[in-house]
């Protein structure tokens, strides 16, 4: 039992489970799932009350019972208690002070990211403001290797989102040769192909690796198909030009048991996508997403909210090293983050949380159509994120993809940001860019003539 007093009334929360949920800010899906606050006095108290819970707490008192979720039995039996030993001492209160002070600073928190749990980093970031949130963030530096470095200081990478209604290559190759020219896709260059069908797969990883040879572009490509169907093309012989390893990953078995997946199954394909060695500069081969919502709507929750599943799935991601992290922040629906301004506090809580664990994050900066949002609360999260560090953003076409039927950011939104934050490509892609007279020394964008080869190339192809 945790209680806390505000004003003349007493609040009291059963367990841990419940004050975490009392403590989240406001938001729909936890009003949903009936695990919200009832008044923000209550949600005050909860906060008061969490605020002297013990660090300790969390590795005694499973949220999810050890025996029944495997995603708990990772989360302690992995938990690093050397690297905890530095906080070991504090409550949650205390650890948000001393993440804000100058003890914690980027060395710090990377010898720390193993000690700290997701409920712990939940935990936390449920005191913290949103300039906290930013602040603390900015701090932490998670660096990512494949054919592109990710995550290095004053960088800004992008996911070159192409996506078709009906996977027409042509379709593709043209949102694609857009992106290359505003200088997007030193993330990834990621298709959500129309179809799960191993032979589709295949043809768009082919589609872009031919691109990627063709100009020897320092780039990564990944199809988000079900890991099983990339699993699948794998086996084949030749296998499929596969550079990253896609999944949506979720903070609790049962969640994950419904996306068809198991830390079993993302096991093996890690092993099998590393067993490719396509990476020059690094082995990290995988490409995680998540999203607030996603356990509360497959009913795969345990009563938990919808923010402390969230950092959950991020203990799955920091077990399999990927590339990249993604928080489609606002793709669930206002069912899960009603409005613009929900949108805003989840993707910088996902965004700190993610990197105290030690992941590469970045976030699909976005909302769906029938959401209380609009763009201009995605340029305030978009330029918040920027200064907050993170490590990528989404490049689509106008904003808009026309596939997925929701709004993103485009191109000309992460030119916006790297001008006005100061912020560079990675820098492997930087340098292709500068040979093709895509950017300037300076980091500027240029007008390419009419002989840059990369015009040419949707004329030319099948």
């Amino acid at each position: 039992m945790y209680m806390h007093t505000v004003g003349i009334r007493r609040y009291r929360f059963a367990d841990l489970q419940t004050l975490l949920a009392r403590a989240s800010p406001e938001r729909s899906g936890d009003q949903l799932a009936g695990v919200a606050a009832s008044c923000a006095e209550e949600r005050a108290a909860a906060c008061l009350a969490l605020a002297e819970v013990p660090l300790r707490h969390f590795l005694e008192q499973p949220l999810v019972p050890y025996e029944v979720d495997e995603v708990t039995r990772l989360i302690l039996d992995s938990h690093d208690a050397a690297a905890f030993a530095p906080v070991a001492s504090l409550s949650v209160g205390e650890l948000r002070d001393w993440l804000l002070g100058p003890l914690a600073d980027t060395a710090a928190l990377a010898a720390l990211a193993p000690g700290l749990t997701p409920e712990m980093v939940a935990a936390v970031s449920k005191l913290m403001r949103n300039q906290d949130l930013i602040a603390v963030a900015r701090k932490c530096r998670v660096l990512t290797r494949f054919r592109t470095t990710i995550g290095l200081p004053g960088r800004l990478a992008t996911r070159l989102q192409p996506n078709h209604p009906t996977d027409d290559p042509r379709g593709i190759l043209a949102a694609v040769l857009d992106g290359l020219l505003q200088a997007s896709g030193d993330a990834v260059i990621g298709i959500n192909p129309a179809s799960d069908s191993p032979a589709a797969t295949r043809t768009l990883l082919g589609l872009l690796d031919d691109l990627r040879q063709a100009y020897q572009i320092p780039m990564q490509s990944c199809v988000l198909a079900h890991v099983t169907t990339q699993l699948r093309i794998l086996e084949q012989e030749p296998a499929a030009p596969l550079d990253l390893v896609f999944q949506s990953i979720a903070g609790t078995e049962a969640a994950n048991r419904g996306f068809g997946i198991s830390l079993a199954v993302l096991q093996e394909a890690l092993d099998a996508a590393r067993s490719l060695r396509r990476g020059t500069l690094g082995d990290n081969v995988m490409y995680f997403e998540t999203g607030q919502g996603s356990a509360l709507s497959a009913e795969a929750h345990h009563g938990l909210d919808q923010q402390t599943c969230e950092a959950r799935a991020y203990a799955v991601a920091r077990r399999f090293e990927p590339l990249l992290v993604n928080s489609v922040v606002g793709f669930i629906g206002p069912e899960y983050l009603y409005d613009g301004k929900q949108i805003m506090r989840a993707g910088l809580e996902d965004h700190c949380c993610g990197k105290l664990l030690g992941l590469p994050m970045g976030v699909d900066i976005c909302y769906t159509n029938h959401a209380e949002a609009d763009q201009n609360d995605m340029d305030t999260l978009l330029t918040l994120l920027g200064v907050a560090g993170v490590n990528f953003i989404m490049g689509v076409p106008g904003a808009d993809d026309i596939m997925l039927n929701y709004q993103s950011t485009s191109f000309h939104d992460a030119a916006y940001l790297r001008a006005v934050l100061g912020l560079r490509p990675a820098p492997e892609f930087e340098a292709w860019l500068q040979r093709l007279g895509i950017l300037s020394a300076d980091g500027c964008l240029t007008a390419p003539g009419p002989a840059s080869p990369l015009l040419g190339y949707l004329a030319e192809a099948p």
